[in-house]
């Protein structure tokens, strides 16, 4: 019963670190009640079971509060990713169990940290991804904290609390050993400088820092359209009124940029006939008005085919003999009338991308897909596509869930992006810790890319962010409206943007290492 308690302790301490509405002191020391529950059963026989228990309370607990409103949206959804994440989790604290069972601490604990951030890396790419716990993102509304993720990126961030857990956790099982008080005043001590000198630095590097580049003008319009009522029986032309109605309340001649969110226009566009589309000439109108300025908006297309030789991984079948590739895109229109379309390529698992489907599809069916009424994959694209003005300022055109991606957002600065602009719906989930977190994880990208962003959202909360991560204005949920101002481009790439995720590709390395040391060490036992 004990370990038990332990296991939910260490659970509720990770989600009362967790943004938005936590505090990430607490992330710390959220896996040391679970770190001393595996180490009581560690000599048991039957551990293994024991331990891969204990690991799913805690990373259950921490899921279900933590991402629990992902229920707003779909319920199936909300499960499969509460349960197989906690899942994954828990296998991976199992492998640690399994590893210091064979070796001394120290190297079980290097494998420990370097197996986590290998298993985040993982969550980066593979098709069942979903980052949004990884520890380096509980430090987003700290932004202050973290200002060398330009340098480390957030796996900094996972590094930094899982050392501080590790090194708390040896001095308790020291203390338990020898029951000397002098142990953990000392460890107090070092923890505390181990969490204070990341945060002197970080407020060293903010309060030096100066933006860079010039200024652009942007109006950020938020229609407040509800996706479930609204959306798709609301027709691009309607759309258009209201988004150049919205547009002329704020935009004047100095503006640069006019940003609307993601698929605000969602009416049976078809690719190939997008140079007429309602989408683009609502644009092309606006700009007769501003004609310094260039319109940026999120567009839902499709291809419909016949040519089987068109077929990629992507493609749906509507039915025998006809194809379709369906799009969430963003689309970029100049002065001049000419127009650039970039098709999002970080996907929601279940919602646009249906992972491992010819293992999964015979089992769950069409479950895992739930557009609002459609059935389909989305369709993506390989380059991280940057739309240029004329006087060539680089603005990357982030569609949602793509904005969660770190390393993924420094393609678009390697591609000469100057400032970052994230479209996104994200009324789907309600107004939950959803958007709250989804904003503040976009703090990080500015962070580590040192751009500014432009944050356009359905139905809020849009922003504008600066290079330090610090949100400059905002348009609260469920509004609509505009949000004008101005933000900096620029043009200098940080030591992130250059390295990407090598922390993690040192831990994948180190972590493969250990356990096969582990492996052979025990078999050389026998």
């Amino acid at each position: 019963m004990r370990n038990i308690v332990l296991s939910i302790i260490s659970g509720l301490l990770l989600t009362i670190g967790w943004p938005t509405y936590g505090f990430p002191l607490f992330l710390f020391f959220g896996f040391i009640p679970l770190l001393i529950a595996e180490s009581n059963i560690r000599k048991n026989k039957y551990s293994k079971s024991q331990v891969l228990g204990l690991a799913y309370l805690t990373f259950f607990t921490w899921n279900i509060i933590s991402t629990g409103w992902l229920y707003n949206s779909t319920a199936f959804g909300m499960w499969f990713a509460v349960l197989v994440n906690s899942l994954v989790m828990s296998l991976v604290f199992l492998t640690y169990h399994i590893v210091a069972k064979r070796t001394t601490f120290m190297i079980s604990s290097i494998f420990l940290v370097c197996l986590w951030m290998s298993f985040e890396y993982l969550h980066l790419r593979w098709e069942f991804s979903w980052p949004w716990l990884n520890l380096g993102n509980g430090f987003a509304s700290f932004t202050s904290w973290i200002q060398w993720y330009e340098y480390t990126g957030s796996f900094g961030g996972s590094l930094w609390i899982w050392t501080v857990n590790m090194i708390t956790f040896k001095s308790i099982l020291l203390f338990l050993e020898h029951k000397d008080k002098t142990i953990l005043y000392r460890s107090a001590i070092r923890n505390g400088i181990i969490i204070s000198i990341p945060i002197i630095i970080s407020i060293i590097i903010l309060n030096t820092y100066e933006e860079k580049g010039h200024d652009v003008e942007v109006v950020i319009l938020q229609p407040n359209i509800n996706p479930y009522t609204e959306k798709y029986n609301t027709n691009d032309t309607r759309i258009g009124i209201l988004l150049d109605s919205l547009t002329r309340s704020a935009a004047t001649s100095n503006t640069d940029f006019i940003i609307a969110p993601e698929t605000v226009f969602a009416d049976n566009n078809r690719l190939n006939n997008f140079s007429r589309s309602i989408a683009k000439n609502t644009g092309k109108k606006l700009l007769d008005s501003y004609p310094n300025a260039h319109f940026l908006s999120g567009i839902s297309m499709i291809d419909v085919f016949n040519n089987p030789n068109k077929i990629r991984k992507q493609t749906n079948t509507y039915k025998e003999g006809i194809y379709y590739d369906d799009y969430n895109s963003a689309f970029f229109v100049r002065p001049n009338g000419s127009s650039e379309l970039y098709h999002k390529s970080r996907l929601v698992v279940g919602v646009e991308n249906f992972p491992y489907q010819s293992l999964l599809k015979p089992i769950v069916g069409d479950a895992m897909i739930d557009l609002g009424g459609t059935v389909a994959k989305k369709t993506t694209q390989e380059d991280r596509e940057v739309f240029f003005t004329n006087d060539s300022i680089g603005v990357a055109p982030i569609i949602c869930y793509e904005s969660v991606y770190g390393e993924y957002v420094t393609g678009y600065v390697r591609n000469k992006a100057d400032f970052l602009a994230i479209i996104t719906n994200d009324a789907w989930w309600g107004n939950t810790q959803g958007h709250k977190q989804h904003l503040s994880y976009a703090k990080l990208r500015a962070i580590e890319t040192r751009r500014s962003i432009a944050r356009s959202a359905n139905t809020g909360i849009s922003a504008i962010i600066n290079q330090t991560g610090d949100i400059v204005s905002s348009l609260g949920y469920e509004k609509q409206g505009t949000l004008k101002g101005t933000l900096k481009v620029n043009e200098k790439i940080t030591f992130y943007v250059k390295a990407g995720n090598y922390i993690a590709r040192v831990a994948i390395f180190l972590s493969i290492f250990i356990f096969l040391f582990s492996v052979t060490r025990r078999k050389q036992k026998k």
